[in-house]
């Protein structure tokens, strides 16, 4: 299939959706994201280079350690809790409905990390499927602000791989 000739913005449909690591995992949609959804820390293997030389000269270049990418989005504040229907804070922090939720790195484990589907739209603008990249067990963290419009400053490091239209691991 040739490359779509539409450029993407943050006008178009998306989506960001939180995924524990249950059996059939809990998912809790983020409501009112920005659409500034941003990524960093992307490389080939996910492993961080190193430069070896003598005397000023290149010697070699070699991967080393492993890196773990980055990820930040914002989105409105409507409410903080919903022990009914679940909010995007619920997941994180636990509570219910979400207080089942499991760590996507295992039931045991000591950090509680989640995977995140990060949707473009693509096939309502003419390309073959949309466009979707999956974050694995990211551990996230929020920053709340009020202000006129309240809002989450969502971060995340990425301690697995990346999935989906771009494959890293």
């Amino acid at each position: 299939m040739a490359a779509s000739s539409v450029i993407k913005n943050q006008f178009g449909a998306g989506s960001i959706t939180i995924k524990d690591g249950t059996g059939t995992p809990l998912t809790v949609a983020v409501d009112f994201d920005q659409g500034d959804f941003s990524v960093s820390g992307l490389m080939a293997n996910l492993k961080e280079s190193a430069v070896y030389q003598t005397r000023g000269v290149v010697r070699s270049v070699r991967h080393t350690e492993r890196s773990f990418p980055s990820i930040s989005f914002t989105a409105l504040m409507s409410e903080f809790s919903d022990a009914t229907g679940g909010t995007m804070m619920n997941m994180i922090a636990g509570t219910a409905p979400y207080a089942a939720r499991v760590s996507t790195l295992g039931a045991s484990a000591d950090v509680i990390t989640f995977d995140l589907v990060f949707i473009i739209e693509g096939t309502d603008l003419g390309d073959g499927s949309d466009h979707e990249l999956t974050f694995e067990d990211v551990a996230l963290s929020v920053d709340f602000s009020s202000g006129d419009p309240n809002q989450f400053s969502v971060s995340g490091t990425v301690y697995g791989g990346i999935t989906g239209d771009l494959t890293i691991s």
